[in-house]
């Protein structure tokens, strides 16, 4: 028992060694000891006290092991299973997190229902809770009621739960409106590489927001006299910067028009809602869009948001690299087409049911059944395009199902700058994957996947990629920190053993 005890501490000192790219001599240096002592406490041979596991701990900017409920969580998967039955899409996480920095738009009582429970969601609640917003889960912890203060405590801010989401940008928009000066934390989210905020200065420029960066800060000041006398071209076609845009306009009387504008789903849903509370928008689903906004809004508004694409996707992958029939449900097939349309190029044997409407009454929803295909390579190589092309976030999956199928696939993942290096980590469960540069992987297949235990990778997609090859593996793999996938899923590892897998939540002694 003691020695299995020591055998899985030192497994663990040994993959945070590595996961940090260190010598069994630079730890021992760093601890002032020896490289034999290391590198017996690497094999289990070597009785170590908690006083030198939290030293090591320390040395590796690593968790080794929790005493107590909030340690690291990793995941057990027992692969080579087929899934089957069927699982339902959960609501989109990039519009919930976008519909909770627009609840500051609004004076009034906000209901969203069946908002995801992730880690992405619960560090905007902690924020909007310590600036003195009201948010409260009801109706059996599906929906959660925001009510705002009559003044916000922007002083109080929760910097720490700002720095670990990147969509604490998304309040610049929102603040605006409500504050002369303000601050905000550098955004943070996932690892993948620089993402400038120049965009998004230049959008709400027009309104009279002046943005500094100091010290890990964002200063801004509002001239309430500057008022957009052009339409507001936005030199990138993101997301956010759509949606920060947006929610400048909102609440900027008169007219204000939004060319170039992203018309992805997540934008798509913060239209619908704001006009719920009462502000006109003329061009949605398009890259122009026309916002007639209004001065103040106060209104009790109840708002469902759609589900989301990207979480269907990584369904329909676990599908296809299991080699499983399943039925994915509520999946928003309008923002899915381009993928369905490559997938079945490469062969996926696949039926879809008649389209409905989601809870929001606009968005198309489908019933899609998967059924184990013989893929091929597709022609043209993999590469992310503004919505209506395909989703730059479903990128990373086509690695795994390109790595099933016979022949070799180009991703090219132009808008990240390191993200398609994450996906080289599938080497290390049989797949082969060539980086030819920091944007590019050649993937191989078909592939014989074998089990692995590692790290998760910081970035949330490519960590789910390697989750579903891990499901796909013969044998008991292991994947480490997986806070990443709670970030942007909710209840992963419990829905997929639903329908067949079987994955083990665990943490640390």
């Amino acid at each position: 028992m003691t020695d299995d005890y020591l055998a899985r501490i030192g497994s663990l000192i040994r993959d945070a060694r590595k996961h940090r790219s260190l010598t069994q001599a630079q730890l021992a240096e760093a601890l002032g000891t020896s490289q034999s002592a290391v590198n017996r406490i690497e094999r289990g041979n070597q009785n170590i006290s908690l006083e030198m596991i939290a030293r090591i701990g320390e040395a590796l900017d690593s968790e080794i092991v929790s005493l107590g409920y909030a340690g690291p969580m990793h995941l057990r998967v027992v692969g080579g299973r087929t899934l089957s039955g069927s699982i339902d899409v959960k609501t989109s996480k990039n519009a919930c997190v976008a519909l909770l920095c627009a609840s500051l738009l609004n004076a009034g009582r906000t209901v969203l229902r069946r908002v995801a429970r992730i880690e992405e969601v619960y560090r905007i609640l902690e924020v909007l809770a310590s600036i003195g917003v009201r948010a409260r889960w009801i109706n059996d912890g599906n929906d959660l009621e925001i009510v705002p203060p009559q003044r916000l405590d922007l002083g109080a801010m929760d910097t720490e739960a700002a720095r670990r989401t990147r969509s604490v940008i998304m309040f610049l928009g929102p603040l605006m409106h409500l504050e002369d000066r303000f601050r905000i934390p550098y955004a943070g989210g996932c690892d993948l590489g620089t993402r400038t905020v120049q965009p998004h200065m230049n959008a709400l420029r027009h309104f009279g927001l002046d943005l500094t960066a100091t010290a890990g800060t964002y200063h801004a000041v509002v001239d309430r006299t500057a008022s957009p006398t052009r339409p507001i071209v936005l030199t990138e076609r993101g997301d956010t910067v759509t949606e920060n845009a947006l929610m400048a306009a909102a609440r900027h009387e008169g007219t204000t028009v939004i060319r170039n504008a992203s018309s992805n789903y997540m934008v798509q849903d913060l239209c619908f809602f704001l006009e719920r509370l009462g502000v006109r928008i003329d061009g949605i689903g398009t890259t122009t869009l026309t916002v007639h906004g209004v001065g103040r809004i106060e209104r009790d508004v109840d708002y469902a948001p759609s589900e989301d694409p990207v979480e269907a996707m990584s369904l329909l992958a676990a599908a296809v690299v299991t080699g499983s029939e399943l039925t994915i449900r509520r999946v928003p097939v309008e923002f899915l087409e381009i993928e369905l349309a490559v997938l079945e190029e490469m062969g996926l044997d696949h039926d879809r049911g008649q389209e409905y409407p989601a809870d929001n009454g606009r968005t198309r929803l489908v019933d899609l059944t998967v059924r184990p295909s013989k893929l091929t390579s597709p022609i043209d190589k993999i590469h992310p395009m503004p919505f209506p092309g395909l989703n730059i976030d479903n990128v990373p999956f086509f690695a795994a199902i390109a790595a099933t199928a016979q022949g070799s696939t180009l991703i090219h993942d132009w808008v990240y700058d390191n993200r398609a290096i994450y996906l080289t980590e599938l080497t290390r469960l049989g797949a082969s994957v060539q980086l030819l540069d920091p944007h590019r992987v050649l993937v191989d297949g078909p592939t014989r996947w074998r089990a692995s235990e590692m790290m998760c990778p910081p970035a949330l997609r490519p960590a789910v990629v390697v989750l579903l090859a891990m499901m796909a593996a013969e044998g008991t793999s292991v994947l480490r920190n997986v806070y990443v996938i709670n970030r942007g899923y909710e209840d992963l590892a419990e829905r997929l053993n639903s329908v067949g897998a079987r994955i083990e939540t665990f943490r640390d002694i």
